[in-house]
């Protein structure tokens, strides 16, 4: 019996990308940023830091996990976002019972209806594809979340020994429930590395839950055009790569993400009591990629002590393992980001302790 592959079907041919140059590349980048913000604002009421984290994700080439109580549109976000971008989709849900090859493919027998001959053939899994949708990642367990690790970080899928290419633009837009604790596996560390944000989904304005209602008990429809290409999207993302970062500013994201450990020397007093592990290299390789995203959208061409600050959060939250006396105090990992962010050095400022 005989073993062959199939190699996983093209998506979508994108438009051909004329050749721009960094300043042409910055405002398409500025230009479809706003289209893709109103078209998700056709469907989505409100979440608007959530939607630019999102989009900041997607152009930095980084995969995203959000969490919220259900009914706060976090699957419809992602959905929406996949409409805005001319990439093709594919949504896993996923259960308890889940394998990893549900996720991969796997190998089936084929007969040649001439020969009678048999053969394995590679039956590709949903994971080829450009923007795969990880709903409610944590409900399985960690074998099977572990089949997206190397899709996520080396963009390749390796099955029966044959390691096959996928597709790219890669994204992994993952969702997890953070209320329900039975029946739930939490992301190890290794793999919630692997996201570039943890975005936290809270809930609508009194004013957005009126319009969600309205939306959604009534005859509204809406229609999502599509803003950029996968070519186009590779084209910026090798674009915000050329954004520079002062030598201040890679100093100030160093100190942060240092400072989050309780063994570095000169790290506040109060890490050693509140942090057990803190945040690895991949934090500051994401504030200064994700820093530039944000530095272009808002017509800079050069990043900026405040762009790392207003991301901060999101790229450090699920990096840091609070001590047990900081979730006996009830003291959430945001606020030590916070504190941390107060005391880091800026420029030739002397460190308060």
């Amino acid at each position: 019996m005989e073993k062959t592959q199939e190699r996983p079907a093209a998506g979508p041919v994108a438009a051909a990308v004329v050749p721009l140059d960094d300043q042409a590349a910055a405002a398409l980048l500025v230009a479809s940023y706003q289209k893709i913000v109103a078209e998700m604002g056709k469907f989505i009421v409100g979440q608007h830091e959530v939607i630019e984290q999102l989009i900041i994700a997607v152009l930095a080439g980084g995969h995203c996990l959000l969490e919220g109580v259900p009914g706060l549109a976090k699957t419809a976000m992602i959905r929406t976002l996949s409409q805005t971008l001319a990439l093709t989709f594919r949504r896993i849900q996923f259960t308890p019972d889940l394998m990893p090859s549900d996720i991969t493919g796997t190998d089936i027998i084929q007969e040649d209806p001439e020969t009678g001959r048999r053969s394995f053939v590679f039956q590709t899994g949903p994971v080829f594809t450009q923007m795969l949708l990880a709903d409610e990642i944590n409900r399985t367990p960690p074998k099977t979340q572990a089949a997206l690790l190397e899709a996520m970080q080396e963009k390749t899928v390796t099955v029966g020994g044959h390691t096959l290419p996928l597709e790219q633009p890669f994204f992994v837009l993952a969702t997890q429930n953070p209320i329900e604790q039975e029946g739930t596996y939490p992301l190890p560390e290794a793999q919630r590395d692997r996201f570039i944000f943890l975005v936290k989904v809270e809930y609508p304005s009194r004013e957005e839950e009126r319009q969600i209602v309205a939306r959604t008990t009534g005859t509204f429809e809406a229609q999502i055009e599509p803003v950029l290409s996968g070519a186009q999207i590779l084209a910026l993302q090798k674009t915000v790569r050329k954004v520079p970062v002062p030598d201040h500013v890679t100093d100030f994201i160093l100190d942060l993400v240092r400072f989050t450990r309780p063994d570095e020397p000169g790290a506040p007093p109060f890490v050693r009591e509140l942090i057990a592990w803190g945040a690895g290299p991949r934090a500051c390789q994401n504030l200064v990629l994700a820093g530039k995203v944000r530095a272009l959208l808002r017509g800079r061409f050069h990043v900026t002590i405040d762009d790392v600050e207003a991301l901060a959060r999101p790229i450090m939250r699920h990096r840091i393992v609070p001590t047990f006396n900081a979730e006996a105090d009830g003291i959430p990992v945001d606020e030590i980001i916070t504190r941390i962010l107060k005391v880091v050095p800026r420029g030739e400022a002397k460190r308060p302790w």
